[in-house]
């Protein structure tokens, strides 16, 4: 198979285009021809040499992502066929042309997605349903900030929470970006360069507060989301963009009887990530079918391009996902 490796640590220019062996399927695990991935920030921190993934990936071989057809299955593998369309959430891999997966790990695409865009799935879909409706209990009709709303992230938390009637506020740092995430459901964009979040939350919400913040930004944000938060309020941390590290005022935490939650999927074990990709499946998955919610692509560079995509990410460019695309 071929692949984008990272050879050395560095910069966007260290990927090079390898031919490797094909990854060899175990008797639950589905052999997939993989069509396409798309780029996370753990990607550009694997490149750097700071951010290994868990035990049988290569730091070499990035890619937390990947929709595919499926080539051939294991001999005890009840679920899918050749042939199958396909996506998946990875601990890493979605540089390669092909790879081995369990069973579990898999999610057929709906018929109405075309397969380059479902690469743009996995990875934020899931981290945003896991943070806002798992992690912190995200109900109909509550209200919550969803900090770099023109993410991959931002874009699939706002898309969700709508689907349920939430009130969304979300933060950007441009007008254009919180535009086209108002298409998308938010209610009220915040420029993060002209306007202070939490003082706009306070004067939209006659001083109440949020319910829920889904936050990627961390410690450069503390204060002002305590600020934000509602009474009772839930907060997810689910990136440091900013920083990760701070003083706390704990009385501030303590006075609005709130809840912080830190989370990451990738060091998941198998079981339990095979478990929130089921329930995805079975709550979520219906939305993309009948188009309440899509994946929202930005760009698709081939996979030959890689070192480009890497860099186009680090300009913050972007609204939604950028995709890799491999030769077929």
């Amino acid at each position: 198979m071929q692949a984008a490796i990272v050879t050395e640590p560095g910069g966007p220019e260290v990927f090079e285009i390898q031919e490797l062996p094909d990854p060899v399927a175990g008797p639950e695990d589905v052999l997939v021809a993989v069509h396409a991935t798309a780029l996370n920030r753990a990607d550009l921190l694997q490149r750097m040499g700071r951010y290994s993934g868990p035990k049988g990936t290569r730091d070499d071989l990035p890619g937390l992502e990947m929709s595919g057809i499926v080539e051939s299955v294991g001999e005890r593998v009840s679920s899918w066929a050749p042939g199958d369309r396909v996506m998946a959430l990875l601990g890493g891999g979605g540089y390669g042309s092909k790879l081995a997966i369990h069973e579990r790990m898999l999610m057929p695409v709906p018929p109405n997605i075309e397969l380059v865009d479902a690469a743009s799935i996995p990875e934020v879909f899931l981290t945003a349903y896991d943070a806002m409706f798992v992690q912190c209990e995200l109900r109909m009709g509550e209200s919550v900030l969803i900090h770099a709303a023109g993410s991959g992230v931002g874009t699939a938390a706002i898309q969700l929470a709508a689907s349920q009637g939430c009130r969304i506020f979300g933060t950007a740092g441009s007008a254009e970006k919180l535009e086209r995430a108002g298409a998308l459901g938010l209610n009220v964009g915040i420029n993060y360069h002209d306007e202070d979040f939490a003082e706009v939350v306070r004067e939209r919400t006659d001083g109440a507060g949020v319910n829920v913040i889904l936050d990627v930004i961390g410690a450069p944000y503390w204060e002002q989301n305590l600020a934000a938060l509602a009474l009772r309020g839930r907060m997810v941390i689910v990136g440091t963009m900013g920083g990760s590290k701070l003083e706390v005022n704990l009385g501030a935490l303590m006075g609005k009887r709130a809840r912080v939650h830190g989370t990451l999927l990738r060091a998941r074990p198998l079981e339990e990530k095979a478990t929130l990709t089921q329930e995805f499946v079975a709550r979520v998955l219906p939305l993309f079918a009948n188009e309440s919610i899509s994946p929202i692509v930005d760009r698709v560079f081939p996979v030959s391009e890689v070192s480009e995509a890497h860099r186009y990410m680090e300009t913050n460019a972007n609204f939604g996902k950028i995709v890799l695309r491999h030769e077929q």
